[in-house]
């Protein structure tokens, strides 16, 4: 008799796993990332839980600062706006060199689709357009750490700019995938996203701000077909 048993599989990716050039965006439906049922649910949350997380944290930031006068009105302002200036950075790197690593091995093609390759297969699915709100404040608490260690009470300030900066970018995001563009200026932000998805995915890494493209140099080709 066999008595050797076997544990189950927790997680078991579904969709095969496709590297950048083999994506193709399809504006329909949704990937399957795990046969477990908890793990695939966790990859899906409604965009208002991460925006009222991180919105959250940058008001109590600022109003916890201010009011024990651990900061001052101009100091807080000018934090606050460096911190906004980190996010659209990191937002950019981010993109640019993690979300788009070389997939030049079969894990490293692995991580690039289940963090991003799969935004870029269904770009319409709006449930994966946030990380799930366990993780918001996972990466909350993981910043406010960050921030107070280094900058200690300037961290505040720093703190809420940069979760603020965060919220936008990921209502930013949500409206341009979900909703159409609108007629007015704002139209560009659809239109340098949409380069990004559909003609030139190694350039326009920007999406809350299109400000370190122009800098790095990574505008897309208006002439570009």
């Amino acid at each position: 008799m066999n008595t050797t048993s076997e544990a189950p599989e927790i997680a078991v990716r579904v969709t095969p796993v496709k590297t950048p050039d083999a994506i193709k965006p399809k504006h329909k439906g949704s990937a399957r990332l795990f046969e477990n049922p908890v793990l695939e649910r966790l990859t899906h949350t409604h965009i208002a839980g991460p925006l009222t997380i991180f919105f959250s944290v940058a008001a109590v930031s600022l109003y916890y600062s201010l009011s024990r006068g651990l900061l001052t009105g101009l100091s807080a302002f000018g934090l606050f706006l460096g911190g906004w200036l980190l996010f659209t950075l990191a937002e950019y790197l981010m993109h640019r060199y993690v979300y788009h690593l070389d997939t030049s091995t079969p894990a490293r093609a692995k991580f690039q689709y289940t963090m991003h390759g799969v935004h870029h297969e269904f770009p319409k699915d709006k449930t994966r357009l946030a990380m799930p709100p366990i993780l918001t404040v996972f990466v909350a608490s993981l910043l406010f750490f960050i921030f107070h260690f280094t900058f200690g009470n300037a961290g505040f300030g720093i703190l809420a700019g940069f979760v603020f900066g965060y919220a936008l970018y990921l209502f930013v995001h949500y409206a341009i995938h979900v909703y159409a563009p609108p007629k007015n200026f704002l139209k560009f932000w659809w239109h340098h996203h949409a380069m990004h998805h559909y003609r030139q995915d190694e350039v326009a890494f920007g999406v809350s701000t299109t400000l370190w493209d122009h800098i790095i140099g990574t505008m897309p080709d208006r002439k570009t077909k």
